[in-house]
């Protein structure tokens, strides 16, 4: 039988899979790596060293014991929107600037928005210029390392780099694209000529493709260093999440997949494009599909603090929690720790707990915290809402849905349902799915339901008070958190 293999490039490590055309996983394998941040507000990957030496690694250990023959087709996936700078030959002149971590385009963020206005950047673009945009990276890029723009001919992110480095094709996919604001424009799937000619001069910006579209086929010297056969079909590949949505089924208008992780996402298709201020509207991976996605800038992060400054296990808090019930004794948390992203794009929002007393323990904190996070939920999918989302189902995906407290709170605040997929291995799985479309293998039930969280009316009663209060607390403190993030700035 046939084989898919698909490889997707996080932000800590690089993840591969092996699937038959059923969804059936034979072998997965895993490589960690670091980011690097040289500066404060930096994180970079090298290309190489990171990107094609993480994606050489893991496809060699999962061919050691399978046919290479038998891969019928490749998926790729990677993070993004990211900015790696290269000659015409395609190779990196510095590492990849990263997506919304890194935050060292501020000015360039607020000149452009200047200078095309923000309502048409929006218009054309989906999306408001935030550190998440390629263009003011490239900004910064012309600003500050102006002898290495001068060689710069070509742009990739993770998943056209590897694309690359395995067929020679110069591809991106429009999803991904769509992410570069302000350059390429979501009503006509074209990249904005003008505005990139101004941006980003002498730059030849890729020619584009759909994320299941194949762009070319192993070549000899690829297949030398990875262990592929020679003419292996190469599909164009998108940006992780995304390709995380495709592989638990979040492909219909109206589906949102809601990502536990380190941070929240969540992403909802649309059959319309809809451009909102305070979300991120993108081209979907699909022809004829568009995407509102939205971001918190933490969640298991707040979590992870709490366990690192307190002790225990996360076995041991989530039963904590669990005992700590509803509206964590009167506690409200804000969960903007590291400011938020959407809807509020404030990087100057702080985190906040307020009703302590001297009862309340780590599980009401780590309650509060958790349920923090599904407010935070409630509020972008309200605001998606807003946009003209519908959120008819929800599916859950990430680590943070293991032990079930985390799902069962935020489908409590939503009084929503949420499914629980089958697999949740993450966006190497869609990435071969893609390949699988790609060459015609994969039909029907990729990844059926395991389960659903049915909400608590009981608790959801409680959860619509609190979460008046929670919404409140953010304007009411607004103006002294700016006041203490712009201190603690001056204190470094």
């Amino acid at each position: 039988m046939e084989l898919l293999l698909g490889v997707d490039v996080g932000t800590s490590s690089t993840k591969g899979v092996l699937a038959t055309p059923d969804g059936t996983v034979v072998a997965t394998a895993v490589r960690e790596h670091t980011v690097s941040s040289p500066q404060p507000g930096w994180a970079e990957h090298d290309a190489r060293d990171v990107w094609w030496s993480g994606f050489r690694e893991v496809t060699r250990e999962l061919l050691a014991s399978h046919d290479a023959a038998r891969v019928a087709a490749v998926g790729v996936s990677g993070i993004g929107p990211c900015a790696l700078p290269a000659s015409a030959a395609g190779d990196p002149l510095r590492p990849a600037i990263l997506y919304g971590v890194d935050t060292r385009a501020v000015a360039e963020i607020d000149e452009l928005t200047r200078r095309y206005g923000a309502e048409a950047i929006v218009e054309r673009g989906g999306s408001p210029l935030t550190t998440q945009a390629v263009g003011p990276k490239l900004a910064w890029l012309r600003r500050h390392e102006p002898g290495l723009w001068e060689r710069t001919r070509r742009l990739f992110m993770a998943s056209s780099f590897l694309v690359h480095e395995l067929t020679g094709a110069y591809v991106l996919d429009h999803h991904s694209a769509s992410q570069c604001t302000p350059l390429y424009d979501g009503r006509e799937h074209a990249w904005i000529d003008g505005w990139a000619a101004e941006i980003a001069p002498g730059l030849e910006l890729p020619p584009l493709r759909w994320p299941g579209e194949i762009a070319g086929t192993v070549t000899a010297s690829a297949a030398e260093r990875t262990g592929l056969r020679p003419g292996t079909p190469v599909v164009t590949g998108t940006i992780d999440a995304w390709a995380e949505a495709v592989s638990v089924g979040v492909t219909d208008p109206g589906d949102v997949m809601v990502m536990y992780g380190t941070t929240m996402f969540l992403i909802e298709v649309l059959a319309q494009r809809r451009a909102w201020p305070e979300l991120w509207g993108t081209v979907g991976v699909t022809p004829g599909t568009y995407d509102l996605a939205a971001g918190m800038a933490t969640s298991g992060a707040v979590t992870g603090w709490l366990r690192d400054l307190t002790g225990g296990s996360y076995a041991e808090l989530t039963e904590e929690a669990r005992a700590a019930g509803t509206g964590a004794g009167g506690l409200l948390m804000l969960p903007y720790f590291a400011g938020e992203r959407t809807p509020l794009f404030d990087p100057d929002a702080r985190g906040l707990i307020l009703g302590l007393t001297l009862r309340h323990r780590r599980g009401h904190l780590y309650r509060a915290a958790l349920e923090a996070t599904a407010f935070g939920v409630r509020h972008n999918l309200e605001t998606m809402r807003s946009a003209g989302g519908a959120a008819k189902r929800l599916v859950a995906v990430g680590g943070g849905t293991q032990g079930g407290l985390w799902t069962q709170i935020v489908s409590d605040v939503l009084g929503q349902p949420q499914v629980l997929p089958s697999v949740t291995i993450g966006a190497c799985y869609g990435d071969a799915l893609l390949a699988g479309r790609a060459a015609g293998l994969s039909a029907g039930e990729w990844n059926p339901p395991a389960g659903v969280v049915t909400p608590d009316p009981a608790a959801g009663e409680t959860y619509d008070e609190l979460y008046g209060l929670y919404r409140d607390l953010y304007p009411a403190t607004r103006g002294a958190a700016h006041v203490l993030a712009a201190l603690s700035r001056r204190m470094a």
